[in-house]
């Protein structure tokens, strides 16, 4: 049987042929810490006193809050600074630009290699075949010091897109057709290979743009074979050892999903979940207050070139903020060479500096309570971008809706944009919850736990109703406790009311979204026993078990009709989970080896 494209990449960066499921030993190419994220990685490297494997495999990007307008942000690029030198890693400061992108362009990363980064989208690298995986401080910091680190092999589903779609439509509304197709966990735990003739076409920015939002499917990466204009960009950065790969005619794939883009018109997601997509014109209308264009999904020339065109001899709508961040400083210099920055400005925009921006609610600035934004983003969870409500779409539908004053598509900007209505002033405060979280305490291993549950029947809940990127910037554990479910309606009074050794027990993809490591440590800060989940987010299940943090999968939870202040006992070897007081019982995934190994050890890195 032939192999898939991720099973050779994997199966090329370790000792033996691969099959999916195999759990094993791989070697990173390319190894990166953000601004978020990196500050922990380096105060794991030197808690444990472990070295650099290769410093010229070795990067740091700032690319979150590349300004460092945050003080916690700009302390923490100054200790991965410092840390740099001293071990002579090259970081990609606050003038380079988002570390995926940067990975690609400067050859960092080329076709059939692996790459690994504290961002949850490094699998943008699956636009040139190359294998990418966020992951959290641990396993980066982990991967820095050994060159390796453990992955289980994914099986893979082979999407087929078929039939051509309307001239109005992007690379960003092909990706928001996977979701409205596939949902927010389709690709949970899978890897995918792109085929068909409009895929086949693609150029580097369209490819990125589609890669980028494998995560919001639930997926591990969205691989593309590389074409010959991606080849000839790849050697081109890099003239060695870039070699194109592809899959076998005869390989094996979980199942093809077939995807048709006949007359297919420009989409948008509506607030609060990237897979809630609708055609525009079901929401064609609805006032915005501003508008973002950037971020790792649609920062690309290409994508400024389609908005600048929209732009131009325009004005973008009165009241209307527009923010427009390229990717990288190679891209915003090259826009500023040709004219763009110029049609931006005097359009109206405010154009940052290369980096996350409104992604992040870091860089440019989030949006406040009642604000809606158009945004060409990935994600549009509550409180990713601030306060107010997000919708996903395209640039060249935000560029139109930032023109018209609402949302709506290219071929239908109105002769004069429409205008807010006289504004109604009033009061309101927020008042946050403080609660000092509790450091874990080293005790013996149990393999057996019994606790009182809290059910909490919610699918996709994802890592920013956990832990709301807010309070990204701390590291301190024993601070993280009290921010647990802080984004999680009905639930941010969970650490006034949770006690040590409860267990949680929840719905599907639990802990989808970012790579963040705080999203499992302010668990271990309340003592919380475990977590159950009928599935789990790939990369927070690895943060978890990395930690040594119990965490388990039962597909069949639901079947004992639990409700939160019933007690549980739960066995890790076998699977076994009790319903006390009655003879119910189910049987979960027990531990794997290797987890089992990480939770003795209190740690991956121990």
């Amino acid at each position: 049987m032939g192999k898939t494209i991720i099973e050779k990449i994997i199966g090329n960066h370790t000792d033996k042929p691969v099959a999916p499921g195999d759990v094993v030993d791989m070697f990173i190419d390319t190894r990166i810490a953000r601004d978020f994220g990196g500050a922990n990685v380096v105060k794991n490297l030197e808690n444990y006193d472990l070295p650099i494997d290769n410093p010229e495999r070795t990067f740091f990007t700032f690319d979150c809050n590349p300004g460092g307008s945050d003080q916690r942000y700009a302390s923490n690029q100054q200790m991965c600074r410092n840390f740099a030198r001293k071990n002579g890693i090259r970081v990609y400061d606050i003038n380079a630009g988002i570390g995926t992108h940067l990975a690609i362009d400067e050859g960092l990363i080329c076709p059939g290699e692996t790459l690994v980064s504290t961002d949850s989208h490094a699998n943008i690298v699956g636009a040139v075949a190359a294998f990418g995986q966020g992951m959290g401080d641990q396993d980066i910091a982990y991967a820095f010091a050994k060159g390796r680190i453990w992955f289980k092999v994914p099986p893979t589903i082979k999407i087929v897109f078929e039939g051509e779609p309307s001239p109005t439509a992007t690379p960003k509304d092909i990706v928001l057709a996977m979701l409205r197709e596939l949902g927010a966990s389709g690709m949970l735990g899978f890897a995918s290979e792109l085929y068909g003739d409009f895929m086949d076409r693609l150029d580097l920015s369209g490819r990125i743009t589609i890669a980028s939002m494998a995560t919001e499917m639930g997926g591990i990466c969205s691989l593309f074979p590389p074409s010959e204009r991606i080849i000839k960009h790849c050697r081109r950065v890099r003239t060695k050892n870039c070699m194109p790969i592809y899959a076998d005619k005869d390989a094996d794939y979980t199942k093809v999903v077939e995807i048709k883009l006949d007359g297919l018109d420009p989409l948008i997601s509506r607030p609060g979940h990237p897979e809630d997509v609708v055609p525009v014109s079901a929401v064609a209308g609805q006032k915005i207050d501003s508008a973002f264009i950037g971020s790792c999904t649609n920062g690309r020339f290409d994508d400024l070139l389609v908005v600048a065109d929209i732009l131009k001899n325009r004005k973008v709508a009165p009241g209307v903020v527009l923010k427009i961040v390229p990717s990288t400083d190679r891209i915003w210099q090259l826009c500023l060479r040709k004219g763009l920055i110029s049609i931006f400005k005097e359009a109206g925009a405010l154009v940052g500096n290369a980096g996350c921006a409104g992604c992040a609610a870091g860089q440019i600035g989030q949006n406040g309570p009642g604000e809606i934004t158009i945004s060409t983003g990935n994600r549009n969870f509550p409180g990713k971008q601030g306060k107010g409500d997000v919708y996903l779409a395209s640039p060249a539908t935000a560029a139109a809706s930032a023109v018209a004053g609402h949302i709506t598509t290219v071929d239908k900007i109105p002769d004069r944009p429409s205008l807010f209505a006289i504004p109604v002033v009033s009061k309101g405060k927020a008042i946050y919850p403080s609660k000092t979280g509790i450091s874990p305490q080293k005790v013996k291993k149990p393999t057996k736990i019994i606790g009182k549950i809290w059910v909490i029947d919610q699918d996709n809940i994802d890592t920013d109703m956990i832990y709301h990127n807010r309070y990204l910037t701390i590291t301190d554990i024993n601070q993280m406790g009290q921010y647990a479910f802080s984004n999680l309606p009905g639930w941010q009074d969970f650490p006034q009311r949770t006690e040590p050794g409860n267990i949680i027990i929840t719905g599907k993809n639990f802990g989808c979204g970012s790579s963040r490591q705080q999203a499992v440590d302010c668990f271990r800060a309340l003592e919380i026993g475990m977590i159950i989940a009928e599935s789990f987010g790939a990369i927070y299940e690895r943060n978890a078990i990395n930690v040594g943090f119990p965490v388990m999968i039962a597909h069949r939870i639901k079947s004992l009709n639990l409700h939160s202040g019933d007690e549980i006992e739960v066995d890790f070897l076998s699977g076994r989970i009790q319903k006390l007081g009655t003879k119910q019982s189910i049987t979960g995934n027990p531990f794997s080896e290797v987890q089992l190994d990480i939770y003795y050890r209190g740690g991956l890195l121990r």
